[in-house]
């Protein structure tokens, strides 16, 4: 049997920030805390986004941090041929049909309101189940257009690990979701069942912006009948003082700033150490210190905010 193991997830579309920081930091406190492998893959799938040497950065910033994996960087673009068996087993089993229909059509036909939640973009809609054609199994031959999941409606139930019970329903939010693109490219929800799989993922440490990627995900494990499924660990987001996402809109919060004008590295594990509830205040803090001292039973439920007061803090020289 493969050993617990994790994965960090970075997507070269831009520079890593202070909440992909406090994410990764706690992910590699608490494979030090409990011996999982940890393997780092590079989620480049999103290629019209991708930013020439962002994938480089990463690794310099992670390296930065003291963040350290056992296995990789793997590379999704490298090798599509374990997405493409992936999406030829679903179809094959009627639970997969092309789709040519544009977002303005299935916009028009359906009424549908739009979903936040990730994945395929920002703004997703909803993809009504009348708007499916006949399903029968067959075979793929046209990798240039959307390919859809035919999503089961039921529940999908899984207790997080630190967000607690969840019922989700991916048939009322999403509908028939995408996992092959016109890219000639998998999805971001069949990726990453198909990678976590073969790359023997126990345990997932992310955002809780994926929650409902959660449920999507585990339909595909089910539907490809992939086992056994990983543990997650939603965290809640570091987003500005408006209460939303870390974005540009609140300031630049890039890792790769900090460390050009000198900030050490202390100072980013510290602030990540007052927003997991460590600390009542932020103070410089060394690695193997957050890595003990991480307590997830009393790590804030909400989401920590990012003020000008926390810039200025990182800035100072004393």
């Amino acid at each position: 049997m493969a050993p617990p193991t994790t994965r960090l997830a970075p997507s070269p579309t831009g520079a890593l920030h202070l909440g992909n920081a406090r994410t990764f930091l706690v992910n590699h406190a608490l494979a030090r805390r409990h011996g999982w492998r940890v393997v780092l893959r590079i989620e480049d799938l999103d290629t019209p986004r991708n930013k020439p040497g962002a994938a480089d950065q990463t690794l310099r910033t992670l390296g930065w941090l003291g963040v350290t994996w056992h296995e990789g960087p793997l590379v999704q673009t490298e090798d599509l041929e374990p997405y493409r068996r992936a999406l030829a087993e679903l179809a094959a089993h009627g639970l997969a049909y092309p789709c040519s229909l544009s977002r303005t059509e299935i916009e028009t036909a359906a009424s549908a309101p739009q979903s936040d939640a990730p994945g395929e973009g920002p703004r997703e809609i909803r993809f009504p189940p009348e708007l499916r054609p006949p399903i029968t199994p067959q075979t793929p031959h046209d990798f240039d257009t959307n390919w859809r999941f035919v999503t089961p409606d039921a529940e999908v139930t899984f207790t997080d690990l630190f967000a607690g019970p969840q019922r989700l329903s991916p048939s009322r939010t999403i509908g028939d979701f995408i996992v092959w693109t016109r890219r000639s490219q998998p999805a971001y929800q069949l990726a990453v069942v198909v990678d976590d799989h073969r790359q023997h993922v126990s345990h997932v440490v992310r955002g809780d912006d994926l929650l409902d990627s959660a449920a999507r995900q585990l339909l595909l494990y089910r539907a490809l009948r992939r086992a056994p499924e990983p543990h997650y660990y939603h965290l809640p987001l570091v987003v500005g003082a408006d209460g939303r996402r870390l974005a540009k809109r609140h300031g630049d919060s890039r890792l790769d700033r900090y460390h050009a004008v000198g900030v050490p590295p202390e100072r980013i594990i510290g602030l990540a150490a007052h927003w997991c509830g460590i600390t009542p205040e932020p103070h410089p803090m060394p690695l193997a210190e957050f890595v003990e001292r991480l307590d997830l039973a009393t790590m804030p439920r909400l989401p920590a905010v990012f003020t000008p007061e926390h810039d200025a803090w990182l800035l100072r020289r004393s």
